[in-house]
């Protein structure tokens, strides 16, 4: 290994390394595997920048008033009947419930032993991407995989796994293509955080995984077309090509979570055909996709209070029932969105309430022929283990159900203004205190942060700041004919900051900055996260952040 020192960092292999070491980082960052991370990188930077410059190109062109339709360039694709997504993977074939969650150390352990039948390993929107905690999430799952990952709490409590049998398939969610990972330069220029958390897990357990009768699964979050579907499936060739494992192990489900891909999900699916396992609803994202992408459109995109937009909105019906054809039309998996719902022991009623909810919803995805479905909370999986088990008898999946009562309708996509519901104060309010609430845990190095009995993460802080801008811009009028102005919500900001719960090493001010950056602002930042990265996340080689020295059992 060639390294040299520098006023950045140190760097090895051509990879300069900008943060404070931490413990057992050497297990992760070998040699190899940063030779590895470096030739992804030099094979993918160029083409990524420029999707991401043509992100920005489409976004203009909808903001100046150009609906997103179905691409008549790639009409071939949908109008052949012949071509499949490879068939399910080992461990991929019963998908009926999927528990997500970060992967610190608890977590890993908790959703390992929850019963679902996949656990979605969460380096995204459910991780702060710390150093620390993009580090130690490959460490928590390489010691997963090999069975020594049990520990005891400073309570005294002991989290053990359970027998290998019954546990779940993993699949990594990876960063998405904005974020980079500014702790690791090629040149003065940060690896895309992806490529970082796809390369150091598939480098470090693809062949642990084959020799467990599975396979290296991932989620793909964010895309916004079928040509960075097209990037990742090249990613996939080379980074096989470059350990000897044959084509086609990999496979990956992709998240259709913006607005713009819901328009080109059979083309997604047909990209990534060979490495394919099947497409997500993520509903949060979708949301606060449709705001970023028609803020500039005026009222017929103008979306009421986030708890009053459900999956039966017509735009929302659209959106999963198109991905249901798309999937079983090409022999793929559809899986339903998150249950959101954290038990609250100390309330029965309410917990009796919220259980009715998740299985009312469950229910429907399994009736509109979904293959499974999300939960955020073990005590849920029981409750979806049912409604599926109910639906899919003695199948592993609903494939066989293509839905050909569905007919692919794109303006169908953009019915927001058939959304029923109203903006209040209530609302306003409580995207203030959610926003805030969020960003503060996310700081201190907690992604995912259980508020008002439902567990959030970044996609939720999203929405909540992407409605607060938009209403502000609109002029949106509430319910009871207050116009939503920039001053008011800065009054209501107020009041709601001074009921925050503070106490020693909060982050609420920090929190607070960001959020009147991305909510109250004249721009509209794509994703709160990466000012929040940039400004309070990034350190020296010499510097420590607070909040790292404050974690324990991660």
């Amino acid at each position: 290994m060639n390294s040299t020192n520098s006023l950045n960092g140190i760097t090895f292999n051509g990879i300069t390394l900008t943060a404070q070491p931490i413990h057992r980082q050497d297990e992760v960052l070998t040699p190899e595997a940063l030779d590895f991370i470096a030739a992804l990188n030099r094979a993918t930077a160029g083409r990524r920048e420029e999707l991401l410059k043509a992100r920005q190109t489409r976004r203009t062109r909808i903001a100046n008033g150009a609906d997103p339709r179905f691409l008549p360039e790639t009409s071939a694709i949908r109008e052949d009947p012949h071509w499949r997504v490879a068939p399910p993977a080992p461990g991929l074939e019963d998908r009926r419930v999927e528990i997500t969650g970060p992967v610190d150390r608890k977590m890993t352990i908790n959703a390992l032993n929850s019963g679902a039948k996949v656990w979605l390993a969460d380096m995204e929107d459910s991780s702060t991407p710390s150093w620390g905690n993009v580090i130690r999430g490959q460490l928590n799952l390489t010691d997963a995989l090999e069975r020594r990952i049990d520990f005891t709490s400073p309570e005294g409590k002991d989290y053990t796994l359970g027998p290998q049998d019954s546990l779940p398939t993993i699949v990594v969610r990876p960063r998405g293509w904005h974020l980079p990972e500014k702790h690791m330069l090629v040149g003065g220029e940060p690896i895309a955080g992806g490529i970082v958390d796809f390369g150091l897990y598939f480098f470090h357990n693809a062949r642990r995984l084959i020799s467990q009768g599975k396979g290296p699964y991932f989620y793909l979050p964010k895309i916004e077309n079928h040509l960075e579907a097209r990037l990742w499936n090249d990613i996939f060739i080379l980074a096989q090509d470059l350990l000897g494992i044959p084509q086609g192990t990999i496979r990956a489900t992709v998240l259709i979570e913006t607005i713009t891909a819901a328009f080109e999900m059979e083309e997604i699916l047909y990209e990534l055909r060979d490495h394919g396992a099947g497409l997500n609803a993520g509903r949060w994202d979708y949301l606060f996709s449709v705001i970023k992408n028609f803020r500039a459109r005026g009222p017929r995109f103008v979306l009421p209070d986030r708890n009053q937009i459900t999956m039966t909105a017509p735009f929302m019906r659209a959106y999963t029932e198109q991905l249901v054809r798309a999937c079983h039309r090409r022999g793929t998996m559809a899986i339903g969105g998150m249950a959101a719902f954290v038990p609250n022991r100390r309330d029965p009623e309410a917990n009796a309430i919220a259980m009715d909810k998740v299985r009312a919803d469950k229910n429907r995805e399994a009736n509109d022929g979904f293959d499974g479905s999300w939960v955020a909370h073990p005590d849920l999986v029981p409750v979806a283990m049912e409604v599926f088990d109910a639906v899919l008898g003695g199948r592993c999946s609903q494939l066989d159900r293509h839905r050909d009562d569905v007919v692919p309708d794109d303006r169908a996509l953009l019915n927001i203004a058939g959304t029923e519901g109203s903006i209040t104060e209530a609302g306003i309010r409580s995207n203030l205190w959610v926003g805030i609430q969020y960003i503060e845990s996310w700081l201190r190095g907690h992604g995912a942060v259980a508020l008002n009995n439902l567990m959030e993460d970044a996609a939720t802080a999203e929405i909540a700041r992407s409605q607060i801008w938009h209403w502000i811009h609109v002029q949106a009028i509430t319910d009871d004919g207050e116009i939503v102005t920039a001053p008011w919500v800065s009054e209501l900001l107020d009041e709601e900051f001074d009921k925050l719960p503070r106490f020693d090493g909060d982050r609420f001010d920090d929190a607070r900055e960001i959020f009147e950056e991305v909510a109250l602002g004249d721009e509209f930042p794509e994703f709160l996260t990466v000012p929040a990265y940039a400004r309070f996340l990034c350190e020296a080689v010499d510097a420590e952040p607070a909040w790292e020295k404050d974690k324990v059992a991660a």
